[in-house]
């Protein structure tokens, strides 16, 4: 896996992946717009969205009648540079007919404990909890 990070100006970057996709990256001084998401903003989506792909192949393979999957993340970071992440909490919620809880914690379990290598990695290094609510959607 490779990635290429471009500096543009100021605090702004480009990042492009191997697979050919790219995204802004950056921050801003005081009330200025932020060009795009933070290094650390895309370091807790893509725990999120790794999970969250998980999540939905094995509810698919369980042949639960998901709708949607969205995983809600609250991090506190230090306060000190580095000012890694002191705590992540993932919230899941999951649409769908006649869903069951007991696959649905087993799938939560399954990504962070033994699937998702983003949230493997970040665990090593932070508490990494999570919960999860059911939503029908008749």
């Amino acid at each position: 896996m490779k990635s290429c990070v471009t500096w543009i100006s100021d605090k702004t970057f480009t990042g492009q992946t191997e697979s050919g996709h790219s995204i802004v990256i950056g921050t801003a001084e005081g009330d200025a717009p932020k060009p795009g998401p933070s290094a650390m903003e895309l370091v807790l989506m893509g725990a999120g969205s790794c999970s969250a792909w998980d999540v939905v192949e094995i509810l698919r393979k369980s042949r639960q009648r998901i709708d949607d999957v969205i995983v809600e993340l609250d991090a506190d970071r230090a306060e000190e540079p580095p000012k890694v992440f002191t705590r992540i909490h993932m919230h899941f919620v999951i649409k769908g007919r006649d869903i069951s809880e007991d696959r649905v914690r087993r799938a939560i379990e399954l990504s962070v404990d033994k699937y998702c290598s983003a949230v493997a990695m970040l665990q090593h290094s932070v508490p990494v909890s999570h919960d999860f609510e059911i939503v029908e959607t008749g």
